[in-house]
């Protein structure tokens, strides 16, 4: 596999800023796991590109820009470095397909909320239900759901469906969230934001890359769930910290930094530093559970872990170098 990357800049660890907000992330964030990158990359990015023009997702100018600025294959690459090209297709179409369903989702639950619930309901009835799909998004969901099926095992793809539709609720509560005039309370954002991150419906897809399926011992093992709870939480926060300027200027409220910004009423450079503080805070504690739990795991067991690792890893380096957040670069640090 692959460990370079020509967009690849990573400031020291600790060393000082020369004063954007992207400087300050990278002198303070604690990532210990180095960058990898998938060797299937450039496959993927041409098969999502395919693959969405297949179903006519990209066929709005808009949703293909927004593609070309988030690089899905990019972050699939990053988040699964060891993965063979089938799997990483997979992961490479479903990140796509959120992020075009996420923007979706949050357009319509701000401008049009009574056709948001039909949205979420089409979801809901093709993965848990089979159902047919109505709309392009939905027909390219069930598209993905199969896929999953011919891949995984029935136990897998079982796990990806119910992770997926607590995915789309949790789009709901984000809207109810964003049309309520109250603050938001720094736990039910975090509450919120763990569930449309959309990252645990990929740990089943890490399960599908190892050798065999886990023990249901070892799968549900009260450590591994925390590990699990850990990866999917550091994995969004990340992003959480290079996506605040954007977010702030489009009226977000589901974003760990903005959180802190509201609760503290301070500068977004001193509520990032207090983010990154829960956030390393959650990667130690994620490296510490996994140094304990390692001797008894079986090697499909670490190949499962090292896959949540990758998400929190992934998470990092394709925050700082993809357009889409490209305004960090250029946000003060100073306060």
């Amino acid at each position: 596999m692959s460990t370079t990357h020509e967009e690849l800049a990573v400031a020291p660890q600790g060393a000082t800023t020369s004063g954007s907000l992207r400087d300050l992330i990278d002198a303070h964030l604690y990532m210990p796991f180095p960058f990898q990158t998938n060797r299937h990359a450039a496959e993927a990015a041409t098969g999502v590109e395919t693959w969405l023009r297949a179903w006519g997702l990209t066929d709005d100018p808009a949703v293909a820009a927004m593609i070309t600025a988030t690089r899905p294959a990019r972050l699939a690459a990053y988040n699964s470095p060891s993965m063979d090209a089938d799997i990483l297709q997979i992961v490479a179409n479903q990140i796509a397909y959120q992020f075009i369903f996420d923007d979706r989702a949050e357009e319509v639950g701000r401008n049009w909320p009574g056709r948001l619930l039909p949205m979420l309901t089409e979801s809901v009835e093709i993965l848990r239900d089979g159902r047919p799909p109505r709309t392009p998004l939905g027909a390219a969901l069930a598209d993905l759901h199969r896929q999953v099926r011919e891949r995984c095992t029935p136990a897998q793809a079982a796990r990806w469906a119910w992770n997926s539709r607590e995915y789309v609720h949790g789009l709901l509560y984000e809207a109810v969230a964003q049309a309520d005039s109250a603050p938001l309370r720094i736990g039910l954002c975090k509450s919120i934001r763990s569930l449309i991150a959309g990252v645990e419906p990929f740990h089943p897809l890490c399960e599908a890359a190892q050798p065999h399926e886990l023990a249901a011992e070892e799968l549900h093992h009260p450590v591994m769930r925390r590990l699990g709870r850990l990866s999917a939480d550091a994995a969004v926060w990340i992003p959480d910290l290079f996506s605040a300027v954007k977010e702030q200027r489009a009226g977000g409220l589901i974003n760990l930094a903005l959180a802190h910004q509201r609760a503290q009423r301070c500068s977004l450079p001193m509520a990032a530093m207090l983010a990154i503080q829960l956030i390393n805070s959650t990667i130690r504690e994620f490296e510490a559970l996994y140094d304990e739990i390692k001797p008894e795991l079986s090697p499909a067991g670490i190949g499962y872990v090292d896959g949540m690792a990758s998400w929190i890893r992934g998470c990092y380096f394709w925050s700082r170098t993809v357009p889409r957040y490209s305004d960090t670069a250029e946000a003060s640090a100073i306060p």
